[in-house]
């Protein structure tokens, strides 16, 4: 037997039996501070006690109504766990393809309306709540989905126009494109919240829907580059044997090329939206506090849980992490 193979087979057994006596000191030094010697009920006193040889999950016990809501008023919250409840079920069920595509889309349009009436209040004998006391997780769900929701289509419409025979066309979606891609979103944010306002009339639109367009602009750039590489991964004939067959411009792009197109960047488009999701703790800047913004609200006026910040921010990466994983394995 080759000598280079013999060499290769020993180091590979030698890894398999190396790596776990190397990283079980490590595993277990984490379970121990993560579970065994962990804090897991809301006492403070205990918390300390422990002087972080274990975990202080107390913290999330005691605060998790302000990490999952924000600022939305306590009496009022089950108004919002309803709707995270209801967002949460549909988006996964939408992912996984559990309803036809006019199904999810129906109950989407019934889910939007019925999800702001009862989130703002003010009929029914709802208290209203304004919208800039919305947060938590409800918060970044409703501005990652709906943002995203408002930036494919918009999306579309720039990959295609991209791609137009006609010039002005085409230069201004590039130059759309390429303008929001060089700009950080935080800038883009800074200016919705705070240069917007000043040139429209009257009060204008409130903080959280104007932040809400910002986003969904903001994404339509990314998803327009994403949509042109699934645009060009169709074979041209798809499109010439659409022409032949007497369909014009709009409907070889409705009924033929954008199917495809979708489909091929489908893993994409997933990624797209999973990195919205969390690019959305940046609102926190403009005092929206999401989820991310709602544990500093949570700890920061607090001095005695204060110091358990991460066990907090550790929670939360959980909950980040269950919703990408989640997405990322039901998209089929």
């Amino acid at each position: 037997m080759n000598t280079n193979l013999l060499l290769h087979r020993f180091f590979n057994g030698f890894l398999w039996l190396a790596l776990p006596l190397l990283l079980a000191p490590v595993a277990w030094a984490l379970a121990d501070w993560a579970v065994f010697s962990a804090v897991f009920r809301p006492d403070l006193q205990a918390c300390q006690q422990a002087g972080g040889q274990g975990a202080c999950w107390g913290v999330v016990a005691e605060k998790w109504r302000v990490i999952l809501f924000g600022r939305y008023p306590l009496e009022e919250q089950w108004r919002a766990g309803i709707v995270l409840l209801l967002w949460s079920v549909l988006l996964f069920a939408t992912a996984a393809r559990l309803f036809k595509s006019k199904t999810a889309f129906s109950l989407w349009a019934l889910l939007l309306p019925a999800s702001a009436v009862l989130l703002h209040g003010g009929v029914a004998a709802l208290p209203t709540v304004p919208t800039n006391l919305w947060g938590g997780l409800p918060l970044t769900l409703i501005l990652s989905t709906v943002g995203f929701a408002l930036a494919l289509p918009l999306a579309v419409l720039l990959a295609l126009g991209r791609q137009s025979a006609f010039a002005p066309l085409r230069r201004f979606c590039i130059t759309y494109i390429e303008l929001l891609r060089a700009l950080p979103l935080v800038t883009v944010l800074f200016l919705a919240a705070f240069v917007l306002p000043l040139w429209l009339p009257g009060e204008g639109l409130d903080l959280f829907t104007r932040v809400l367009f910002t986003i969904a602009l903001f994404s339509a750039a990314y998803l327009a580059e994403v949509l042109r590489g699934g645009l060009q991964a169709v074979p041209a004939g798809q499109g010439q044997a659409a022409k032949a067959l007497g369909l014009n411009r709009v409907q070889r792009n409705v009924h033929v090329v954008l199917p495809q197109a979708i489909r091929a960047c489908l893993p994409s488009l997933i990624n797209s939206f999973v990195t919205l999701f969390k690019e959305c703790s940046l609102v926190t800047i403009v005092a929206l506090f999401e989820l991310t913004g709602a544990l500093s609200l949570a700890l920061a006026g607090d001095v005695q849980w204060r110091s358990f910040y991460l066990e907090g921010y550790l929670f939360i990466g959980l909950v980040y992490w269950a919703y990408c994983f989640g997405l990322s394995k039901t998209v089929k």
